[in-house]
């Protein structure tokens, strides 16, 4: 979807951008890096960059996102560094630290699950000691969902493929902790979406 001047456009993104910036702006820093991973449209960097400004908001998505990202950027926060091409299982994509935090959303119950662990431990090893990883999106608990709306939605994703599906947010803590990251927070957000926040310990 575009917007009326042409650029890549993400409804959710619109609507969710404010409450997740509230929760942002309570738990980053007022001024440092931060490395999103999966970032869409460009729709989040450029906001949070508007509401964050200290912070320098790398962007980073798989190759065919990127154009619409760069667009996005050189419209809204032309500031910003050029958004990067990121595939978590590649090691030689991810930048180099250290980064103050890690950010992502909606991005879990896309990826295959094998490709959580990869991101959780790479991006530990680019975070500072103390840094944060944020992570925003639906998840159930086991085999419980928190609403009926979710457990539509997996089973949505399942049909389109096999290896999509809401996670189970007890693996992602478990798989966050064998990683180096303690849990800080997991905050109730609209829509039946979670903040998940982790902050990295030696």
């Amino acid at each position: 979807m575009t917007d009326e001047i042409g650029l890549s456009h993400s409804p959710a993104a619109e609507r969710n951008r404010r409450p997740i910036g509230d929760i942002l702006l309570r738990w980053l820093p007022a001024e440092g890096r931060v490395l999103e991973i999966g970032s869409g449209t460009g729709q989040h960097a450029a906001w949070f960059h508007r509401l964050m400004p200290g912070l320098t908001w790398q962007a980073s998505d798989l190759p065919d996102h990127l154009e619409g990202i760069r667009r996005r950027l050189a419209a809204d926060a032309p500031d910003l560094p050029r958004p990067l091409s990121l595939d978590v299982t590649a090691a030689a994509d991810w930048p180099e630290g250290p980064f103050d935090a890690v950010y992502t959303a909606n991005t879990l119950h896309i990826m295959p699950w094998d490709h959580t662990p990869v991101l959780l431990a790479r991006a530990a090893e680019r975070v500072t000691s103390g840094g944060l990883l944020v992570i925003y999106g639906p998840f159930r608990d086991g085999e419980r969902f928190d609403a009926d709306s979710n457990e539509r939605f997996h089973g949505e994703l399942g049909r389109m493929n096999p290896a999509m599906g809401l996670r189970d947010v007890l693996k992602v803590r478990a798989e966050a902790e064998s990683t180096g990251w303690r849990p800080e927070a997991e905050i109730a957000m609209p829509a039946n979406n979670r903040m998940l926040i982790f902050r990295r310990i030696e």
